[in-house]
């Protein structure tokens, strides 16, 4: 009997829960590919 426990959670809070979790590590992942993009193309035309 843990009195923290609320039972199982509705799939639009999994997926809110998911959402905070792996959002913001999916997110720097997607700015550092285009800063790389972004620096790769800039020294190639130098």
């Amino acid at each position: 009997m843990a009195p923290l426990h609320m039972g199982d959670l509705h799939p639009y809070e999994q997926a809110l829960t998911i959402a905070l979790a792996f959002g913001p590590f999916v997110l720097l992942g997607i700015v550092v590919w285009l800063q790389r993009r972004r620096d790769k193309g800039s020294s190639e035309s130098e």
